[in-house]
């Protein structure tokens, strides 16, 4: 029997994914009592019907959450393996969240979003460090989350606990606040200043053909997909869950589309980590009138 434990911040995704995985056999049960933990994994351990289940468990158990390693040390005693899946997702992700849904977080208690996020990070730091799989869904769409989770427990594939976000970006619109790793592009010639292609973007075959020309792109490329395959299992050594790789040039428009496409597509080979492609300013010049 395969026993998952779905936990994490509140309003990172656990009720979504839980919803993902009894679409895919799983039998889910949410919010159970700590207490009854060791007892519920006793008699799905011992029904035969039952292949694979997941309990979701997280700060809204209340004082009994606390006790939640202790549950897991009695799992541990009675032989039945399981395996922790934790869900996170930036402050201002969660507080966002939040405030569309305008629900209170369960630790607020009558303060700040924020002071309850804080106190939620702290009581499931201990769980975070036990957990095997780690996702991040700040960046993430629910169709993306789906296929994390399916990666994981449907097809079981390994994973590797870290989240690639590859962006395109103008600078003159700004360096991305969230950016881990940033590249500047413009030492390519720029389409800007080729009439037939100035209205069009990276997304356009006409572009993307112009910029990949120059050996230079390919040689940025090969680099860049060299550094990143020596960075990312270094990151995920150090705990990190989430990375975004930021590629600008001047509007973000033509080079930067072009050169984060095709980096994306050089690096979904890699199966074993997640990865997803974002335009940033991609409509912001015809949105301004030029």
């Amino acid at each position: 029997m395969r026993f998952v434990i779905v936990t994490g911040l509140s309003g990172a995704g656990k009720s979504t994914t839980l919803d993902f995985l009894e679409d895919s056999g799983y039998y889910c049960v949410d919010n159970l009592p700590v207490q009854l933990i060791s007892e519920f994994a006793r008699l799905i351990n011992e029904n035969d019907e039952i292949e694979r289940a997941a309990l979701g468990i997280d700060v809204r158990t209340g004082p009994g959450f606390d006790e939640l390693e202790n549950a897991l040390a009695a799992l541990k005693e009675m032989g039945i393996a399981y395996e922790i899946l934790f869900l996170e997702s930036d402050d201002a992700v969660l507080v966002k969240r939040y405030k569309e849904t305008r629900r209170l977080h369960p630790l607020s208690f009558g303060d700040r979003i924020e002071v309850g996020i804080s106190r939620e990070r702290k009581k499931l730091a201990n769980i975070k460090k036990k957990s095997a799989h780690i996702i991040d869904t700040s960046q993430m769409l629910t169709r993306e989350l789906k296929a994390e989770i399916d990666k994981i427990f449907v097809s079981d594939r390994n994973y590797k606990n870290l989240y690639v976000t590859i962006l395109s970006f103008g600078f003159k619109y700004g360096i991305p606040t969230d950016a881990d790793l940033v590249f500047d592009v413009r030492f390519l010639p720029n389409p800007y200043y080729h009439e037939e292609l100035r209205p069009l973007t990276g997304m356009d075959e006409a572009v993307s053909g112009f910029v990949l020309s120059f050996p230079e792109a390919d040689a940025f490329l090969d680099k860049l997909e060299d550094m990143l395959t020596f960075l990312i299992p270094n990151y995920i050594s150090e705990g990190k869950n989430q990375l975004v790789v930021a590629i600008g040039c001047t509007g973000g428009k033509h080079r930067s589309i072009t050169l984060a496409k095709a980096l994306y597509d050089r690096m979904i080979k890699y199966e074993d980590y997640g990865f997803k492609l974002d335009h940033r300013d991609l409509g912001k010049d015809a949105a301004r009138g030029k």
